[in-house]
């Protein structure tokens, strides 16, 4: 593993690999969702994180009124 961390020392095969870990270091959270503003340090949190903004939602807490994408979710909401 030839791409290590100056800071902790840990060590990764790929450069990039280690880009994204120094992040945990720098405190860097370079993707941003548009929608909301709230920043991730990786681009695959910030794709997850954009699915809450998703405009289908049809299963609807009666108690609430939070909407939810998945009939799972708002079994769990439930709990």
């Amino acid at each position: 593993r030839p791409f290590g961390c100056a800071d902790c020392g840990k060590s990764f095969p790929w450069a990039s690999h280690l880009e994204r870990h120094r992040r945990v270091h720098t405190g860097e959270r370079p993707f941003g969702c548009p929608e909301c503003g709230e920043t991730y340090s990786q681009s695959s949190h910030l794709l997850q994180h954009r699915r809450t903004h998703a405009s289908d939602r049809p299963h609807k807490c009666g108690d609430c009124g939070k909407r939810f994408a998945a009939a799972a979710e708002l079994a769990a909401h439930g709990r």
